[in-house]
């Protein structure tokens, strides 16, 4: 089911080693562990492959508040591990003190996405770690600042010469080694992929949710369903689109039409993972739901028409799907399923700095 990396037990002693001056960091290629079913389909560029001592440098990075101008905001700051790596704000909040545009989005399964942000405006994660060092209202870095803080607290300019073979640092090492991090958050163990092993009986509301998830409604043939894996199926729980859900019969955000310039983008925005959705409130782009009972009553009673209203969402009649209570509940009882104890708690995503 799962390719094997290096031992786990190896990664951990080579982090611990490090921390005495006489033992180096561990060395060689990152060997990544993932289900056979998530597919190799993903782009590692090739002038930053994964390597153990790459993915340890990022790690301090991730969680590294000095790369902020102020020195209170890093990477983690907005990407919990306790919250899936999200952080719990409606829109996220920087250095500045202002809010952000848009919610933050959840840090899980990287490797395969290919398009970031709620609007796609990356294309790659190295791309994507460099927005927020420099962004205002994020990091607050204008460019190259960070790279010259980093220079002067030990023992940076030695992993950098360890990892890329010289002490010279830059933002964009620095988004490498981020980025080499960040494509090991790899979640692939709630109940519901237990479920799928055959080591997990749903509830008869799990299992009654799951139908409702994977069916497609069809009035005529007296069909209730929930179509929620039209756009968040597959294995890994999403799919590399852009919809416009019905949140707004006038987007007040253009969304993915902001990269486009199409008209026929207004309003759309990025499919997110539902794996560890249970975790990662509020919902939406603009974090507008609190809970994840009022995303299902969206769907259900208060889709807004639009002329890019998704497709799979146009023929909904009344406002949405129109689901019973008990079937809020037990889609709600499937949701659940998708937590991943294992990812949220995994020492190997956890600060660095405080172990």
């Amino acid at each position: 089911m799962f390719r094997l990396g290096f031992s786990v037990l190896l990664l951990v002693t080579g982090l611990i080693a490090w921390k005495t001056a006489d033992n180096p960091v561990p060395t060689g290629p990152y060997s990544l562990q993932y289900p056979v079913s998530f597919g190799g389909r993903f782009s590692i560029p090739a002038d930053n492959p994964m390597t153990q001592e790459g993915v340890y440098l990022g790690r301090l990075l991730f969680y590294e508040p000095r790369l902020s101008k102020t020195g209170t905001v890093s990477c983690a700051s907005c990407h919990q591990q306790a919250r899936a790596f999200t952080d719990g704000l409606a829109v996220s909040v920087g250095v500045s003190g202002n809010p952000t545009r848009r919610n933050s989005m959840s840090l899980v399964n990287l490797l395969w996405v290919r398009q970031f942000f709620w609007d796609g405006r990356s294309t790659g994660l190295e791309e994507q770690a460099l927005i927020p060092l420099t962004h205002a209202d994020e990091m607050g870095r204008k460019p190259g600042e960070a790279a010259l803080a980093l220079r002067k607290i030990a023992p940076y300019p030695a992993l950098f010469r360890h990892v890329f073979g010289s002490d010279t640092i830059t933002d964009q090492r620095i988004a490498k080694a981020i980025a080499q991090f960040e494509r090991t958050l790899i979640s692939s163990d709630s109940p519901y992929d237990r479920y799928l092993r055959g080591q997990y009986t749903p509830t008869a509301s799990e299992k009654r949710g799951l139908d409702l998830f994977t069916t497609a409604p069809n009035a005529t043939k007296d069909i209730r369903g929930g179509n929620c894996a039209h756009c968040h199926g597959g294995p890994k729980l999403m799919q590399e689109l852009f919809h416009n859900n019905g949140l707004d019969a006038i987007p007040a955000d253009s969304g993915r039409q902001t990269v486009t310039g199409l008209a026929l983008d207004l309003g759309r925005f990025r499919v997110p993972t539902l794996r560890n959705i249970a975790l990662t409130a509020p919902y939406m782009h603009d974090g507008r739901f609190a809970t994840l009972s009022a995303v299902i009553d969206h769907y259900s009673d208060h889709v807004q028409h639009s002329p890019n209203l998704g497709a799979e969402l146009a023929p909904a009649q009344a406002g949405g799907l129109r689901l019973t209570n008990q079937e809020k509940k037990d889609l709600l009882a499937f949701l659940h399923l998708l937590t991943d104890s294992t990812f949220i708690h995994n020492p190997l995503f956890a600060d660095p700095h405080k172990q």
